[in-house]
Parts: structure tokens; sequence; C-alpha cells
């Protein structure tokens, strides 16, 4: 009957479905990989007008990705339950009627409303729960592109006479106003919302705006003869990327936050593609679905590089702040993004960094002769010092770990200068406290949780948690110091094996040993560990 153009795309947001359909008004289910798993026939408003009465023109799933809403041209919004596994039955749950025909569609995250425009101009909600639908806002020109913001409070609509409108469901912050913001020289067919407003349309220019409606950059290819109008535009999860078709042509364009200005990638060029009239971005980022005008669905892989961890996780960069993690024995793979482009300012070094989570309170990251250390939950850098001794043993980092009379914020780096001296730094003052001189090679340090003393020079010297009580190995002695300012007195209690562990837990400190294929646990007096710590943190209660 004519050309078999893919209408409309749509990924489910746990990534494992993929809705097509094209002006056969069928359906069709597909898993991540491309493969065929299932479809339906959707349905005309009135039964008596005919199945060939209408258009499928715009579809959408929900957020728990059981449902996808159908929008058609004989003025109706359809939602079908399609289940959560393969050959589930498909029923209509919901129905929406309208004055005139639907145009797209996008249902937000986290929410049971479906936002949609109609050809009369309006700008409708439709509510899953209570059936009922109401208007939003409404123009006079007919609503050709809608697209959500990256955090999912806001909307954009483009409509025929060039206008763009903005409207928010609740603030996010960006403090900008609702209304038309923008009036673009020709339909904006492409319409998406990322770190900028990219706008394009057949006047073969992509232009982008900034938040208060003014042009921020301008890219034209007007003077190419090789490029027709634009047609479809998607943007990456993260917003950092967008991508816009044309005829046999993807043109891509990144973000790059530290210019705060948007660069062109090289254009994917597919002979005989013909016109793309339909994209969408897969929600974990790692691919773009492009449908044409003749009925072909190519599958894009957007990965920046992979890799793999110790042969247990696999990696795979899909953005510049955006990974997905994925287990290799389990299967189970989780999206790790930033919501900021970057989320601590850092200087390119050729990715050479190597990273240590060893300790609880902050990464340690080497790189050429720096380290840096970058505290969980902050985006900045707490510190950054030369040295050339890159074992975390070799490295002591206490951040607040033991609260303090009179002192609120204790952050203390002790770390090697050479194989002999030690350097103790104030990291919330950024100075040098102390230098400590040795006479031989150290070979392990630790300051205590207080960061009042130091221990270094022997493996086997420990810290009792939460205390300044020590603990050590000589031979076939342990050896406890419950005050270590008198490092004379010093109790110790003969054993066969060595110290493997210190468990401190319910008022009880043990000190376990391996005796061979045994584990024995050596109890210390918990009553001189509490009062010494109670001398030293001046608790008297």
């Amino acid at each position: 009957d004519g050309a078999a153009k893919v209408v409309a795309l749509a990924w489910s947001p746990n990534n494992a479905k993929l809705a097509v359909v094209t002006t056969d008004r069928v359906v069709l289910l597909f898993d991540d990989t491309g493969e065929k798993k299932d479809k339906f026939s959707t349905k005309p408003a009135d039964a008596k007008a005919g199945k060939k009465s209408y258009q499928v023109k715009t579809l959408a799933f929900s957020p728990d990705s059981t449902k996808i809403a159908v929008g058609q041209s004989d003025n109706i919004l359809f939602v079908y339950k399609i289940g959560e596994d393969w050959g589930d039955k498909k029923t209509i749950c919901n129905k929406f009627l309208q004055q005139s025909a639907v145009t797209c569609s996008i249902w937000p995250a986290e929410s049971h409303s479906i936002v949609y425009g109609l050809a009369d101009g309006k700008v409708r909600l439709a509510n899953t729960k209570t059936n009922k639908s109401q208007t939003i806002y409404g123009t006079d020109s007919c609503v050709i592109s809608l697209c959500p913001s990256t955090s999912g409070k806001g909307i954009l609509s483009g409509h025929a006479d060039g206008s763009v409108v903005r409207y928010f469901f609740e603030d996010d912050g960006t403090g900008g106003g609702q209304g038309q913001i923008i009036k673009h020289p020709v339909p904006p067919y492409c319409l998406t919302w990322a770190a900028s407003i990219v706008v394009a349309g057949c006047d073969r220019r992509i232009y982008m705006y900034g938040n208060d409606g003014k042009v921020q950059q301008q890219f034209d290819y007007s003077k190419d003869d090789t490029e027709k109008e634009f047609t479809v535009s998607a943007t990456s999860p993260s917003g950092q990327t967008v991508v816009v078709g044309s005829f046999d042509r993807l043109r891509v364009f990144n973000w790059s936050p530290r210019r705060a200005t948007w660069d062109e990638s090289k254009a994917k060029n597919i002979t005989n593609l013909y016109t793309i009239t339909a994209l969408s971005w897969k929600k974990d980022g790692s691919r773009l679905v492009a449908g044409t005008l003749c009925g072909g669905v190519e599958l894009f892989d957007c990965c920046l590089r992979r890799s793999v961890y110790k042969n247990k996780f696999e990696m795979t960069y899909v953005g510049p702040s955006q990974v997905i993690v994925k287990n290799l024995i389990s299967g189970a793979r989780v999206v790790l993004k930033s919501h900021y482009g970057y989320e601590v300012p850092w200087q390119g070094t050729g990715g050479n960094e190597k990273f240590f989570f060893e300790n609880e309170n902050v990464c340690m990251i080497f790189n050429a002769g720096e380290l840096s250390l970058v505290e969980y939950g902050e985006n900045e850098i707490l510190g950054m010092v030369r040295t050339e001794f890159m074992n975390p043993h070799l490295i002591s980092v206490r951040i607040n770990e033991r609260k303090q009379k009179n002192i609120e914020d204790n952050k203390k780096l002790a770390y090697l200068i050479d194989l002999k001296t030690i350097s103790i730094v104030d990291l919330v003052m950024g100075f040098t406290l102390a230098t400590v001189n040795h006479d031989s090679k150290i070979d392990w340090l630790e300051m205590n949780e207080t960061c009042h003393k130091l221990l270094y020079r022997d493996k086997k010297l420990r810290w009792v948690p939460l205390s300044d009580v020590v603990v050590a190995q000589n031979r076939n002695n342990l050896c406890v110091w419950y005050n270590i300012d008198a490092h004379e007195r010093v109790t110790m209690f003969p054993m066969k094996g060595d110290i493997i562990d210190l468990e401190r837990s319910n008022g009880k400190t043990d000190v376990m040993v391996s005796e061979g294929v045994t584990t024995v646990a050596y109890t210390l007096d918990e009553g001189l560990i509490e009062f010494a710590t109670a001398l030293d943190d001046g608790d008297y209660a």
C-alpha cells in the first residue's frame, strides 16, 4: 500500500524492550539486541470506520515498562497493557478521546500521567489512574514535537508556527520561566532539551538555545548540497550528546562542560538509508535506534570504549559521565551516571590515573608522582601532594573518625616524602604539620583516629579501633600497649601463630591469631582500653 514508514520508536525504561510501529498500525516488540519477540495490532477509535481509517503517530512506554501509550490520528490516545514477559496478553487499559489528532507524546518518569500534543495546538495531560485528561496549556498552532528536560521536571513543545513553549511541573532550580521562549524561523520538528535547547528543521540549520531563549551556537548546512532537511532528533540520557537525523545521515553533537560549547563529531553517513523518520535512545545510553521512511530499523552501538575489570566486570563507557557496569557472572547491570557532567574537576592526564579505594572515607588517585585525595560525598579535591610511593600502606588518611572536644573538622594525611621521611599534612588548612625523619627504611605507617599519634616501621603494628591502644607481634608474643605514651609498659601474651585480624564489637576486643589450621581469639582488657580512650578524649563522665 506504499512506503512502510517507521512512524515511532520507544525504548522501555528497564532497557529490555524496543517498540516499533510503522504505517501498517502494528506495534512490533524487540529485545535489547534487536531480535523480534512479540507484536500486537492497534485499534481504531471507532470500529465502524475500519482498520485503515487512522495512523499511529506516537509511542511512549510507562515508567514500569509494562504499558505503552499509543497516540493516533483518529483523535484518541490508547494505553495498552503489555505485561512484563514476552507473549503476555495485550489489553487496552485506558482510552482518552480528544477533539483533534494526537501528534506526539511523552510519559515522564515516576508519573501516572502522559503528556501529549494535539493538532489543534493543545498540550494535555492524561492520568491513567483516574482515566481523566486535562489541558495544560493551549496555542493556536499544531504541536509537532514534544520533549522532556533531563531532570524530568519540565517539558518543551514545538509548534508549526515556529514557537517553542516551556512548561514546568515543578521548579527544577534553573530559574527559567514558562511560556513561549523561542520563535524559531521554521517549524521545529527536531526538538531536544539537553545541556542546551537544540532545535532544527527544514532550513538545514541547527540552533542551540540557552535557557533564556537566546541563540548560543548555530551549525549551518544550508549551502551543503548533500544535506537535506532535518527531520528528527534525540538526546542521550545524560543530556551531553544530541543526534539529528536527515536523509542518509546522522549528525552527532557533544557538549563540552569545561568550555560550555557544543562540538560536532564526525557525521554518520549511510547510503540508501533514506530519510530518518524516528529516533530513540536506550535509557542506559548504550544504544541508539533509527527508523526510516522505507521501514528500516537501524541499531547503533553508542560506546566510547569497553574494558573488563579482573575478569569479573565489564565496563561500557557510553558517555563522558556515564558508564554501565555489568557483572559477567550474574549478568546484573548497573548504570553509573553523573548529573553534573563531571563530579570532581580534573585536568586530563592521558588516562594513566590509578585509583585506590581501601580507605572508607577517601579515594586515593595516583598519577605521575602526584597523589590526589577525593573525599566521598564532596565534589572538590580534598588535597594534593607529591610522592613517588603509591602503596596505600605507606599513606594514612584520617577524616573525622573520632569525635574530639572542641575539634569539629579533623582531616590529616601522613605520607612518605622519601624512604626514611614522613610528612604529616593538615588537609583542612592545607599546610604541613610535621616532618618525621627515621634512620632506616619505612615500610608501613598509620595514624591513630584522632591524628595525635603515628605508628610506622613494623607491618604487624595495629591500632585498636576507636582507641589509642596498640597491638603488635614480636616473634611468638602478642604485645599490647594500653598506654602508648608509656611505651616501656607492655603487656605480653605467648602465642604460636601470626596475627591475622583485630575485631572489636559488643564491648569486646579480640585479636585473631592463626595457629596452623585453627584460628584462636585473644581477648584484650576492655576496661583498660575504655579508660585510656576516655582520658585521651577528655570524656570524664
